[in-house]
């Protein structure tokens, strides 16, 4: 008896994990994004153009692209008689994304005015590396806070992430219309850091389609210390 009931766990457990094998895996949950951290108020210690002359050192180098809208499949759980949805492409937030065959533009043509107008999106991206010094200052420990202000509205990627929390003020979300974007990008700063940006510009109001475009009126770090 003994051995039956021994034998008819290993069976019942031999049942199960072929069960279970045959099942599919589960999609791998989404990273939660990282919490938004409030920029100082304070006036900074020292503030670098990256639109400007403060780019070359930090090794910035501008890249853009429009974004489009494209026709995908509804997500789950949509009423029956939706076909289709739609979504912007390409994604190039994510830090991995190839951007080498974008145009490279000088920092200063951040200000120039692109898209056709109406319903537009814009990329913008860059990589940047923090030096020692900028001119006479010292950037080790400093707190390091990217502004930009985006006409109209922006989103901003930091190293492959947007920093934002549902109910709480989020930076590198839309701010509104014409607004900066003040995103922390460090809380100490060392020489040799490497930063990814991507600025996600939006022409808006949306549901106005306006004729204007899509241009940054500002871009610069803010350190504090």
């Amino acid at each position: 008896m003994r051995f039956m009931h021994f034998g008819s766990l290993a069976i019942a457990a031999l049942a199960a994990t072929t069960i279970a094998s045959a099942q599919p895996a589960p999609a791998p949950a989404v990273p939660a994004p990282p919490a938004p951290i409030m920029p100082p108020s304070l006036p900074a210690t020292f503030t670098a153009d990256i639109m400007g002359k403060e780019a070359a050192a930090l090794g910035v180098q501008w890249r853009t692209m429009d974004a489009k809208i494209v026709e995908t499949k509804p997500v789950q759980g949509a009423l029956p008689e939706i076909k289709s949805a739609y979504d912007i492409a390409p994604h190039a937030g994510e830090a991995g994304f190839d951007d080498s065959s974008w145009p490279a533009i000088k920092p200063e043509d951040l200000a120039v005015r692109r898209s056709g107008g109406h319903v537009a999106f814009v990329w913008y991206r860059t990589n940047l590396t923090i030096p020692a010094k900028i001119g006479d200052f010292d950037t080790t420990g400093a707190k390091a806070v990217l502004t930009v202000l985006v006409d109209d509205y922006a989103e901003i990627w930091v190293n492959g992430q947007m920093p934002r929390q549902s109910g709480y003020p989020s930076p590198a979300t839309i701010q509104g219309l014409n607004m900066p974007n003040r995103v922390v990008i460090s809380d100490a700063v060392k020489p040799g850091d490497k930063i990814q940006i991507a600025v996600f510009g939006i022409n808006g109001p949306i549901s106005v389609a306006p004729a204007n475009m899509v241009w940054f009126r500002e871009a610069r770090i803010e350190f504090y210390k």
